[in-house]
């Protein structure tokens, strides 16, 4: 990596984005045939929201280094952030074939397929991401609602009380756990996760609702 590239990336740690800028164009004008040049202005410019520009610079890296995972993982990052998850997904299995193995592209490959219904690759991706880095609470809540709509529901069950010992004030996952606890008739434990949910979120509306439809059954009961 040259002085200019490595000032670059510096420089958009410290969020001093035209400074970073004038070092990656320089460093691309010094070595116009270097990949790593075209995708460090592509991050930039994905940073800085300008999406339609990041996705031209990661396309010429990529035409420069068919090899460069880190292009396509940016540009299916891009093409996330859009909406457009079926191109999403060609870019990270693009940036799998051509040897990125990390955690993170596993969730995001995991998530596009979630996005486009395909429940079952979903699982898998999140699932892999979640076993390389168990401590990510996003792969794991993610994970859980995967499986938890494949109706694997002891298996989410597990990932959201994971979800829950990882960050304590997550909502969405003591809501989750809740509707997992109903599906086991487990409704006393089930009140409890949907009234933590309301305590740290109170316009839950389905934790909300979930806690009124079982307040109303045991009322009955």
């Amino acid at each position: 990596m040259s002085n200019r590239q490595a000032e670059g990336i510096s420089f958009m740690r410290e969020g001093k984005y035209e400074e970073a800028a004038q070092a990656f164009t320089e460093a691309i004008e010094e070595n116009p045939k270097d990949a790593t040049g075209y995708i460090n202005m592509a991050n930039l410019l994905s940073v800085l929201g300008d999406r339609e520009r990041a996705l031209v610079f990661f396309d010429r890296a990529i035409e420069l280094d068919e090899g460069a995972g880190a292009a396509y993982y940016g540009a299916g990052t891009v093409y996330y952030e859009e909406e457009r998850y079926e191109e999403a997904t060609k870019m990270f299995k693009l940036a799998l074939t051509h040897q990125l193995d990390e955690a993170d592209l596993y969730f995001m490959l995991g998530m596009s397929y979630y996005q486009l219904g395909s429940l079952g690759h979903a699982a898998a991706n999140l699932g892999r991401a979640h076993e390389m880095n168990e401590s990510d609470v996003d792969a794991c809540f993610q994970y859980g609602l995967a499986l938890a709509q494949l109706e694997e529901l002891e298996e989410a069950r597990v990932l959201f009380e994971k979800t829950i010992g990882l960050d304590e004030g997550h909502a969405d996952a003591h809501y989750n756990l809740g509707v997992a606890l109903v599906a086991a008739e487990k409704v006393e434990e089930a009140l409890e996760s949907f009234t933590h949910a309301l305590r740290l979120q109170p316009d839950h509306l389905l934790a909300g609702n979930g806690k009124r439809l079982l307040e109303d059954a045991l009322n009955k009961g």
